[in-house]
């Protein structure tokens, strides 16, 4: 069985190299050779290894140097490192330690305890990558409606006005789509709270898979009002999109305990382009603009789109 901790073996040996490498594929581990530090560093630079075997005495770049090198190196991961050495001393076990590594293994070395100590570190990395799965999902949490899994708006807080630096800054459009489920409390009253809340889980969901991925992004602005952000949009493109949504939207009909409900939605649109524009404009200013317009919707019959320039 293949491990999935790729492994970089630095040994100037050829023969020492080749039994270590023998016993760690032998034990179903991916393992890369190198033959002297600086030979390891470059590889390093091309490919994570989050596992180092490091011989200590090397020319030019030994085995301390290459730990200290590695944990001044910014990395995906952390790195678990052992060093092989004939030294045995207190002093000398306490110098590796001082300079990165992890672990070290004397020299002979014993296939038994190689593979051991090679185990210590793979729980070590297993409980790592297990802890960066729960952070990330933490943070995924953090900004994400529960009911809707659009973002909220304490993500829009942070990135909305890192997205309208960077429009001004490189001279990029910027447009936001403010959009509203039309009669949204008529559905409550009329099915109940779970009815309403299937209508907003769907209408979420059609506006997230209209958007471009990884480009595009939408935040449940409060209650039934949502946000559109369409980064590197000219306005034309997002009066296009709001018309795109609202047409999407207004076509399906959702069953819900043997009734049919068909919702619409008023769309508010602004577009924002840095070449002339006031350089003073923030994301309040943005957003109120953008509600302006989708009241004027309201306004005029809802289920349409009203846009405007700044």
């Amino acid at each position: 069985m293949k491990h999935e901790f790729p492994i970089l073996l630095v040994e100037d040996n050829p023969v020492s190299r080749k039994v270590v490498e023998k016993i760690l594929v032998k034990a179903g581990h991916d393992v890369t050779t190198a033959e002297t530090g600086r030979e390891a560093l470059a590889l390093f630079k091309k490919k994570f290894f989050p596992i180092v075997l490091t011989d200590w005495m090397m020319p030019e770049v030994d085995g301390l140097e290459l730990c200290r090198i590695i944990r001044n190196t910014s990395s995906e991961g952390y790195v678990y490192i052992i060093l092989l050495t004939a030294r045995d001393s207190k002093d000398d076990i306490v110098t590796g330690l001082k300079a990165g590594a992890d672990d070290y293994l004397n020299k002979p070395i014993s296939p038994p305890e190689l593979i051991a100590r090679l185990n210590t570190g793979l729980r070590v990395l297993e409980l790592e990558k297990s802890l960066k799965a729960a952070n990330e999902e933490i943070r995924a949490l953090s900004i994400t409606d529960p009911l809707t899994g659009c973002l909220n708006r304490g993500y829009m807080n942070e990135h909305l006005p890192e997205e309208i630096k960077r429009s001004k800054r490189y001279n990029r459009a910027l447009v936001l789509i403010m959009c509203d489920i039309d009669h949204f409390k008529r559905v409550n009253d009329t099915y109940g709270h779970q009815a309403g809340d299937l209508v907003l889980t769907e209408f979420a969901k059609q506006i997230r898979e209209t958007l471009r991925e990884d480009i595009d992004w939408v935040v449940r602005y409060g209650g039934e009002e949502f946000l559109v952000v369409l980064p590197e949009t000219e306005f034309r493109g997002g009066c296009s999109m709001a018309e795109r949504l609202r047409t999407t939207i207004s076509l399906p009909e959702l069953k819900v305990r043997g009734n049919k409900i068909r919702v619409t939605a008023s769309f508010g649109v602004i577009g924002f382009d840095p070449i002339g524009a006031d350089d003073k404009i923030t994301m309040d200013d943005m957003i109120a603009r953008a509600d302006e317009y989708l009241y004027q919707a309201k306004a005029e019959g809802r289920n349409r789109v009203c846009a405007g320039r700044l």
